[in-house]
């Protein structure tokens, strides 16, 4: 084999192996959120388990579908019907749930805040997701309500209709 052959080989298997570290690298930073969010569980239609969170809060916006719905989809001009519960990250407190109201919540997309307007575009009807928001795009510096400064959100949602 000629040396530009062999140079040209060897530059390939560097181009692939760097393609493949690269692909491996995102799934890497998501592979890691992952193994700190907390573990969701509990049958479909019914109010969610969630285990406290570990370690360091993720920084950017984690979403993970527990469930895949099949029915209409949600997009951002969407108005959603959902069940919820909210835990607080610093806590891994329950902080809020539509399932112990007994009712779910009804509302545009569009009036939300910013972690459900990017992380639920997407979901189908009867689809359970879980979103770990970062502060910056749940309630920030000034937190609200029952919500700190600064708290890192935990939501897990099930899309009951799509309008």
């Amino acid at each position: 084999m000629t040396r530009t052959k062999k140079a040209t080989l060897i530059s390939l298997s560097i181009l692939l192996t760097i393609s493949t570290l690269t692909g491996c690298g995102a799934k890497s930073v998501s592979n890691e959120a992952t193994a700190t969010n907390p573990t969701v569980s509990g049958a479909a239609g019914s109010k969610p388990l969630i285990g406290a969170p570990e370690g360091a809060a993720p920084t950017t916006l984690v979403t993970n579908d527990i469930i895949v719905g099949t029915g209409k989809e949600a997009v951002s001009s969407s108005t959603l019907t959902v069940h919820y519960t909210l835990m607080a990250w610093s806590t891994g407190q329950v902080v809020e749930s539509s399932w112990d109201g007994g009712s779910p919540a009804t509302f545009p997309l569009s009036g939300v805040i910013q972690g459900w307007q990017q992380g639920i575009p997407g979901m189908k009807e009867g689809g359970r997701r879980l979103l770990v928001i970062p502060a910056e795009l749940g309630y920030g510096a000034a937190g609200g309500g029952p919500i700190g400064p600064n708290e890192t959100l935990i939501f897990v949602v099930d899309v009951i209709s799509v309008s």
